[in-house]
């Protein structure tokens, strides 16, 4: 095909990729939830919790071609803030399977890191509201997780531990 002119029309400029993110699987890899208060006879009375939630994230590519595995950490626990006793903790590690398309290389870490995660986190929040209120607490619904925010610290607690590193260079 060619235009008024004779020549043939170029190509249209290539447009970038489309991201495709495609969650095959989810599932509860390991779960644990100890309540302190039935097995040592905490008095409800005095019982004012500081609860505590710690999170952490793994992500590894499959064998398969274009498949990625997240593994999203809560470890939650609940404290007597009289006396410092633990009343619960709760322990998940919540994974997803995804087939990610679209993602430059440089950038499917953060994206398996954040974006992932962003996807598993209500049901995450959903198990661990069941599981407390199941162990006879009140339901705990956890605060979103601003999993870019977490991404950005890890990133500066890195480069902070190859900071204070020892050299590894001698000096004759």
């Amino acid at each position: 095909m060619t235009d008024v002119n004779g020549t043939a029309p170029s190509a249209p400029p290539s447009a970038p990729p489309q991201v495709r993110m495609q969650a095959l699987a989810q599932y509860v890899r390991d779960l644990s939830f100890e309540n302190m208060v039935a097995q040592k006879g905490i008095s409800g009375a005095d019982v004012q919790p500081d609860i505590q939630v710690q999170v952490s994230l793994d992500g590894r590519k499959r064998a398969a071609p274009n498949q990625y595995e997240v593994t999203t950490k809560f470890k939650v626990t609940s404290k007597n803030k009289n006396g410092g006793e633990t009343l619960f903790l709760l322990e998940l590690d919540y994974g997803g399977l995804f087939q990610i398309e679209g993602v430059p290389e440089e950038q499917i870490h953060p994206f398996l890191l954040i974006e992932c995660p962003r996807l598993l986190f209500p049901f995450i929040r959903r198990i661990i509201s069941d599981v407390t209120r199941d162990g006879g607490f009140p339901s705990l619904n956890v605060d979103n997780v601003d999993f870019l925010a977490l991404y950005r610290a890890e990133l500066q607690r890195r480069a902070a531990a190859q900071q204070n590193a020892p050299s590894t260079d001698t000096v004759v």
